[in-house]
């Protein structure tokens, strides 16, 4: 199973990102490792605000891409409609 998902930093942007393993990639961002996205760790905190799940990581990494190009707007729409956010 594969996740997509999307992350609130402190400043209020947006991170998409894809995994196996959605739990284990929280903490790699929360702890702030070498595993971690370098963009992620310029940030205070990051709150999981959405996630879906795809049976195969090509599926994931096409939703991811499709989820990258859309605007900020767009994906919050996206997240107001379907989620409760968890902080991390």
């Amino acid at each position: 199973m594969y996740f997509v998902y999307i992350l609130r930093t402190s400043s209020n942007t947006l991170y998409v990102g894809q995994t196996n393993n959605l739990e284990k990639r929280l903490k790699e961002h929360q702890s702030k490792s070498d595993r971690s996205a370098k963009y992620i760790k310029y940030f205070d905190f990051v709150e999981l605000v959405y996630s879906e799940k795809y049976p195969t990581r090509k599926e994931a990494m096409k939703r991811e891409y499709q989820l990258k190009q859309l605007s900020k707007s767009e994906k919050e729409a996206i997240i107001n409609k379907v989620w409760t956010p968890q902080k991390i």
